[in-house]
């Protein structure tokens, strides 16, 4: 069986790990600096992300997250210099939000063959505690390379985007991407997320990496996605599933 990660080059020293086999079709992303490394996200944790990830960069590496549901923090077991933002940290340290049988009915919601040695049965959500916060507007240095925390709550409460402004790239995580934006689980808030989307549309853009799905992000979605939000805002966010182009909203 083939590796279950998929590596694409997306610069000179930045790469999708991306698990495609999976209906959720999740995206990590490492990103090399002149000193250090840093990898957006960990996955699914039901393969060995550290082995793919090294193959890419013998840096110094730590992690952060986007946001802490079940399908970006399993790989953490494997990386223990990781942060999240402070309104997440509990749901890593002592109470995950769902109870362990329904993350694994999520988990294997649609058919797919995990990888060897993986037992569906077994998966619970990584519980452990951060290395540290991050923090709105602070700094990520990598040496020769650096990254903006933007908080961007709506899809859940202490969700992060990642600017790189010298080049343009936005890691979007699951404020935005082609695919279903979700605003309806308890944890949500739709009305932050329309704000979320305002705040990231007022960037300078060349490319998005999102958290899921296509890597081929139109750059005007986060204009069209915020006036999505906007005309759903004047229905007053009543719940439903709303569809558009290349996205939709399910609040």
């Amino acid at each position: 069986m083939e590796d279950w990660f998929v590596t694409e080059q997306l610069d000179g020293d930045t790469f999708a790990v991306s698990e495609p086999r999976h209906w959720e079709q999740p995206h990590c992303y490492l990103l090399r600096g002149k000193e250090r490394a840093l990898l957006l996200d960990a996955g699914l944790g039901v393969a060995d992300l550290r082995a793919a990830v090294v193959r890419l960069t013998d840096l110094p590496l730590s992690v952060a997250l986007t946001h802490a549901h079940w399908d970006h923090i399993g790989g953490l077991r494997q990386f223990p210099d990781f942060a999240v933002h402070g309104a997440e940290e509990s749901w890593l340290s002592s109470a995950f939000p769902l109870p362990d049988e329904q993350v694994r009915q999520s988990l294997t919601r649609e058919p797919c063959a995990f990888p060897p040695g993986f037992d569906p049965k077994n998966y619970r959500p990584f519980r452990g505690k951060p290395a540290r916060l991050l923090r709105d507007g602070e700094r990520l240095d990598l040496g020769g390379r650096a990254l903006i925390v933007l908080h961007t709550p709506g899809h859940s409460p202490g969700h992060c985007c990642f600017y790189e402004a010298e080049r343009g790239y936005l890691f979007s995580g699951d404020l935005l991407y082609c695919g279903r934006l979700d605003a309806f689980y308890p944890t949500t808030d739709p009305w932050a997320f329309r704000a979320s989307l305002h705040r990231v549309r007022a960037l300078e853009v060349g490319r998005i990496f999102p958290g899921h799905r296509t890597l081929k992000v139109p750059l005007d979605l986060p204009r069209r996605a915020a006036e999505a939000f906007d005309r759903l805002a004047e229905g007053g966010m009543r719940p439903g599933l709303y569809d558009f182009e290349n996205f939709s909203v399910r609040i």
